[in-house]
């Protein structure tokens, strides 16, 4: 019995995509890019869409129609989605349209460590940080301007996402380096030291503090 496949964004999109029709792993690359699809799934390396398409086909969701063969080309497999994957590309779609997933991006993280570093460090590091989500959202802006007139929105939606999501982003970055640089945020060792040596209440103390604030809220 074939283990399930298990769903990615990548994986997704090959699928929806050989639902257009059956195509080879070069044609998929083609048309990622024609519609846009590299602003949402990691088409960088050659090798993951091969991987990616390697488990879509033993997971049973797509299978191989023919081989093209041609002087100019090297030989190219064609693919095809099965029953099995139109129904799993369905499943997945509605997973990951209503599911919030669990998620751990590297800059949440990085904020999380940044204590290490002294704000005066930090406000520029963010600057950079803000330069790069402007240019971002710029080029995104210049691309979804650029689409054919009359282009119906769900064509584009992904890219209206991401606009807000980067515009929201910018807004953020934008107030923290204003802390940052006004001291209105701020720490330092010491302080920090200071929060890690406070003595915590024991559990009698804490029962006592509680039951007495009780007794002060009901006066």
């Amino acid at each position: 019995m074939t283990a399930p496949v298990k769903s990615s964004p990548l994986g997704l999109t090959v699928l929806v995509l050989l639902h257009h029709r059956p195509l080879h792993p070069y044609g998929i690359q083609q048309l990622l890019k024609q519609w846009g699809k590299e602003q949402v799934v990691n088409v960088g390396q050659r090798a993951g869409l091969y991987r990616t398409i390697e488990r879509l086909q033993t997971g049973g969701l797509i299978t191989v129609r023919h081989t093209e063969r041609d002087q100019q080309y090297p030989e190219r497999t064609v693919y095809e989605v099965t029953d099995e994957g139109r129904a799993v590309t369905r499943e997945w779609l509605e997973q990951m349209l209503a599911v919030p997933k669990a998620e751990f991006p590297v800059f949440p993280a990085a904020l999380s460590n940044m204590l290490m570093l002294n704000p005066a460090e930090v406000a520029p590091i963010l600057e950079r940080r803000l330069a790069r989500l402007t240019a971002q959202r710029a080029e995104l802006e210049r691309q979804t301007a650029g689409a054919p007139a009359g282009l119906p929105r769900i064509t584009l939606i992904e890219n209206e996402y991401l606009l807000t999501v980067l515009g929201a982003e910018e807004r953020w970055l934008r107030g923290v380096i204003d802390d940052l640089r006004d001291g209105s945020l701020t720490w330092s060792r010491e302080m920090l030291a200071a929060f890690d040596e406070a003595p915590e209440p024991d559990a009698d103390t804490a029962g006592q503090t509680s039951r007495s604030g009780e007794r002060s809220g009901g006066a």
